[in-house]
């Protein structure tokens, strides 16, 4: 998750702790050891969740180098390298946080997610059911999700609901889901649907680029052009630059042009 703004006070106090730790654990036993990857991880984890990346990777490198068989900075650190845009560093660092541990529920649900991002659809899907299905999974909802948005891509569209809807009876709040169905509404023309998924979004999160084009498109497909319009405005002033704002004035321009 994304922290924004400055760092508070409490922030401030966890980093300055655990770096004391750190220093404190300066010998080489292998117990030091441990307990020194395990702070660098946490320091890692914790810079990952400020959007801080190179003091992330500084931290969670450190960790998979002095604990090679922890798969929790292994699944951190590959994660990272996602956001770092080096797609086969990712997978090669999933592949050896499976190797360290093969079921650890994290690591199936989020290199279920990343193959599935990158087209390899049955292998991820196989993941992503593995942490569906477990019984000590207590956040399902996130596997779900992940195999809802794998089956759209595959243009499943029936097995992505069914995968939606069973998150959201768990967690009905929870955003990702509320935001995929939403799109998923809209493209079966169930245009009431789509507006109800992103009132219920607009409770727990906040408008992207993405919510307010089909908002904009749902609301032309139900006739209200003034809704549909307020939706364009907010989109063009909000997120110009969004792949969303340029559909818009493309289609615009082409309207004006006569193609």
């Amino acid at each position: 998750m994304r922290l924004n703004g400055k760092l508070g006070i409490l922030q401030i106090c966890v980093l300055a702790m655990a770096m004391a730790m750190l220093a404190c654990s300066s010998t080489g036993t292998a117990r030091n050891k441990k307990e020194s990857a395990d702070i660098h991880l946490q320091l890692g984890i914790r810079y990952l969740g400020m959007d801080r990346l190179s003091f992330a990777k500084e931290h969670l490198e450190k960790a998979v180098e002095l604990d090679s068989g922890n798969a929790e900075a292994l699944n951190a650190l590959a994660f990272l390298y996602e956001k770092l845009r080096q797609p086969e560093k990712a997978d090669e660092l999933y592949e050896d946080a499976l190797d360290a541990a093969p079921d650890d529920l994290s690591v199936q649900n989020n290199f279920g997610r990343f193959l599935c991002e990158h087209g390899q659809y049955e292998k991820g899907m196989n993941y992503l059911k593995q942490a569906v299905s477990s019984p000590l999974n207590n956040r399902q909802w996130l596997a779900l999700t992940n195999a809802g948005r794998c089956e759209l891509k595959q243009g499943r569209v029936d097995a992505a609901e069914a995968y939606l809807r069973q998150a959201l009876q768990i967690d009905a709040s929870y955003a990702p889901a509320l935001l995929e169905m939403q799109k998923l509404s809209y493209q079966k023309a169930e245009y009431w649907a789509a507006k109800g998924f992103l009132g219920r979004y607009l409770s727990v999160g906040k408008h992207t680029a993405e919510t307010l084009w089909y908002a904009y498109q749902t609301e032309r497909a139900l006739g209200n052009r003034s809704a549909a319009e307020d939706y364009r405005k907010m989109l063009l002033e909000t997120f110009p630059l969004s792949k969303e704002a340029k559909q818009i004035i493309s289609a615009r321009q082409n309207l004006t042009n006569g193609k």
